[in-house]
C-alpha cells in the first residue's frame, strides 16, 4: 500500500477554514470567491456595540453596496464560533448573496445563452420538460458528437442533439463545442466553462444542485468519459454513448451513477471492446468496494456506431439517482486536466497523477491511497503516482459531528489530527 505524502494540511469547518499548522496564506481562485471586495473599515463601532450576534452583523455585511463590502478576514465577528444552526443560516444568506450578485452579472451571457471563458465561446440551447417538482428541475447536459472536422459538421451534429432525448421532467442543455477539434469536449477549458453553464441554471432557473446529469454520443461519449470522472462531483448520473475512453480512469466514480452503452458492431477504435471492458472493470470495482460504483453497460450485438436510439433509456436510468454532495467515502484521481476540489477535498496544489481515498466513520477520516483500485487497474502501479503535498478538509456538520473531536488518520493508522474544530463566518464565506 503506498503510504501518503502531505507535508502540511488545512481544515475547513461548515463550509470553513480553521489552519492547523504554519501554512502560508493562499489566495483564492476566482471560482472559489463568493464576492469580490476590496478591503475596508471594520463594521462601524456604533453597530458592533447594538449587537453581538454575527449573523446580525453578517446581514449587515451582506447589505453594503459592493463598492462598500466589507474585508471579512479583518472583521472579529467573522472568526467568532458558530452553533450548527449559525453556520447553517450564515450558508444560506451568503448563498443568496452569490446568487444576487450572479444575477447581475451573468444576466446578458444567459439571455444570449453562452458561456466564455478566456478566448472561447460556447453557444447552448435548452428545451424544459414537465413540471417543477420540489427542491427544482433537473438538468441534463448532453454533448454532441463529431470532433476534428469542419464546423457545419459538428453544427449539424449539435441540432441533432438538441432534439435527441427527453427527459419526462427537467431542462435539457445541449452545448455547442467551442472548437472543431478531435477532443472538443475534454480539453481544459471545458470544466470551467460547464461549471459556469451549472451555475447560470442554478441562477436563472433555480434547478436542483443534486440533480445535473451528463451525457454525450460519439466525441460527446467521449467528452463523458473524461468530464464524469474528472468533475464527479458535480453530477448526479452520466451516461456514456458510443464514444472511447482514451486514458480516462474510472476511480473517481465510486458516488456516481454511470451507464455505458455501445453497438456490438462498433468496432472503429476498439469502441465495442472498451466499452466491455470499462462495464468489467467498474462490476470488479464495485465487488471490491460496496456500495459504490453504481452503473450499467449495455452492449447492443446487432448495431454499429448507431443504436437507432435504444440508448434513450439512459435517461430514466440517470434520473433514479440523486447526487450525494457528503459521501463517506471518495476517490480522488488528479488526471491531466486538474481539479482544485473535489466533494469535501481541496488540493490548491493539484498536480497530475495524484490520487487519494478519504474515508469518514463516526468522526474519524482516514486519508490513504486506494489499493484495490490500483490492483484493478493495468495502467497503473503504486509508484506511478504523484505525492501530495497538500490537502484541504471541507468539513460540515452534514459529514460529521463537528460539536465532537475530530480524528484524522493516515493509511498507517498514524493520528495526524485530533481536535474539535470551529465553524466560523470567514471560513464559509472563503469557501
Amino acid at each position: 500500500m503506498m503510504s501518503l505524502v502531505m507535508h502540511k494540511f488545512i481544515i475547513l469547518t461548515g463550509l470553513s477554514a480553521l489552519l492547523l499548522t504554519p501554512c502560508k496564506s493562499e489566495k483564492l481562485t476566482e471560482s472559489e470567491k463568493w464576492n469580490v471586495s476590496s478591503p475596508a473599515p471594520e463594521i462601524a463601532e456604533s453597530i458592533v456595540k447594538k449587537t453581538s450576534d454575527p449573523i446580525e452583523l453578517l446581514s449587515t455585511h451582506l447589505s453594503l453596496t459592493p463598492s462598500n463590502q466589507i474585508n471579512l478576514s479583518e472583521q472579529k465577528f467573522a472568526k467568532t464560533p458558530l452553533t450548527e444552526n449559525q453556520a447553517e443560516k450564515a450558508t444560506q444568506m451568503i448563498l443568496a448573496s452569490r446568487l444576487a450578485n450572479l444575477r447581475v452579472q451573468r444576466k446578458q451571457e444567459f439571455e444570449e445563452k453562452v458561456v466564455k471563458h478566456g478566448s472561447k465561446t460556447m453557444r447552448y440551447e435548452f428545451k424544459t420538460y414537465g413540471d417543477v417538482p420540489k427542491g427544482g428541475h433537473s438538468l441534463y447536459i448532453s454533448m454532441h458528437g463529431g470532433g476534428g472536422a469542419p464546423a457545419r459538421v459538428n453544427d449539424q451534429q449539435w441540432r441533432n442533439q438538441i432534439k435527441l432525448y427527453r427527459p419526462k421532467e427537467g431542462i435539457y442543455v445541449a452545448p455547442r463545442a467551442p472548437t472543431n477539434t478531435w477532443n472538443l469536449w475534454h480539453q481544459s477549458h471545458i470544466d470551467p466553462m460547464f461549471d459556469q453553464l451549472i451555475a447560470d441554471f442554478i441562477t436563472f432557473k433555480q434547478i436542483n444542485p443534486n440533480r445535473v446529469y451528463i451525457m454525450g454520443y460519439s466525441a460527446g461519449g467521449d467528452g463523458t468519459y473524461q468530464l464524469a470522472p474528472r468533475m464527479a462531483d458535480r453530477w448526479a448520473g452520466a451516461a456514456m454513448m458510443a464514444g472511447h475512453p482514451g486514458d480516462a480512469k474510472t476511480w473517481n466514480l465510486r458516488n456516481l451513477a454511470f451507464i455505458i452503452q455501445c453497438g456490438g458492431k462498433d468496432h472503429a477504435y476498439d469502441r465495442a471492446k472498451l466499452c466491455a471492458k470499462w462495464g468489467k472493470k467498474l462490476d470488479q470495482l464495485a465487488k471490491q468496494d460496496p456500495g459504490g460504483y453504481s452503473h450499467k453497460a449495455i452492449i447492443y450485438p446487432k448495431y454499429g456506431h448507431w443504436m437507432n436510439l435504444e440508448c434513450k433509456q439512459a435517461v430514466p436510468w440517470m434520473a433514479k439517482h440523486t447526487r450525494n454532495p457528503w459521501p463517506k467515502k471518495l476517490h480522488w484521481y488528479q488526471d491531466n486536466v486538474t481539479q482544485t476540489r473535489f466533494h469535501w477535498l481541496s488540493n490548491r496544489q493539484a498536480k497530475p497523477k495524484q490520487l487519494i481515498t478519504a474515508e469518514v466513520r463516526e468522526n474519524t477520516i482516514t486519508l490513504n491511497n486506494p489499493a484495490a483500485a490500483i490492483e484493478h487497474s493495468s495502467s497503473k502501479r503504486v509508484g506511478d503516482f504523484t505525492p501530495i503535498g497538500v490537502i484541504t478538509l471541507r468539513l460540515s456538520d452534514k459529514l460529521l459531528d463537528l460539536n465532537k473531536v475530530i480524528i484524522v488518520k493516515n493509511n498507517l493508522g498514524k493520528v495526524m489530527l485530533e481536535k474539535k474544530v470551529q465553524r466560523n463566518i470567514l471560513s464559509i464565506y472563503e469557501s
